[in-house]
C-alpha cells in the first residue's frame, strides 16, 4: 500500500527509483513547452525533479551538387538539420510518473522513458 503523506510531501511504503526522461525534436519551442509541462506536472505532485539538462545540439549536414549530371557549372547545395535534446529525472515510484506523464505531447517531440 501506497501512502503520500501530505505535511512531509513523502511517499511511504513504495521504492523510490530515478526515471529518467529523454525528449528529442528539431523544433526547439515545441520540445520546451513539453519540458516545462513535465516539470510542472511533477512539482504539483510533489516529486523530486531534476533538469531539464540541456544536451548538445547535433547539427547535421548534407552537401550535395545542384546539378544531377556532370554538364553546367559546378554549383552546391547545402543542407542542414539540428536536433536538441534534454533530460529529465525524477525520483519517485513508478505508478507517479504515469500520472506525470499524462499529458499533451507535440507530434514532432520523441520521448523515451528509462527506468
Amino acid at each position: 500500500a501506497i501512502r503520500m503523506d501530505q505535511k512531509k510531501g513523502t511517499i511511504e511504503g513504495a521504492e523510490m527509483k530515478r526515471i529518467r526522461v529523454t525528449l528529442t525534436s528539431r523544433n526547439v519551442k515545441h520540445l520546451e513547452k513539453v519540458c516545462t509541462d513535465l516539470v510542472a506536472g511533477a512539482k504539483r505532485k510533489d516529486i523530486k525533479v531534476r533538469g531539464p539538462v540541456r544536451m548538445p545540439t547535433k547539427n547535421l549536414s548534407i552537401t550535395t551538387r545542384k546539378t544531377p549530371c556532370g554538364q553546367g557549372s559546378k554549383t552546391w547545395e547545402h543542407y542542414e538539420m539540428h536536433i536538441s535534446k534534454r533530460v529529465v529525472d525524477f525520483h519517485c515510484p513508478s505508478d507517479m510518473v504515469r500520472q506525470v506523464t499524462k499529458i499533451t505531447i507535440e507530434p514532432d517531440v520523441d520521448v523515451e522513458v528509462q527506468l
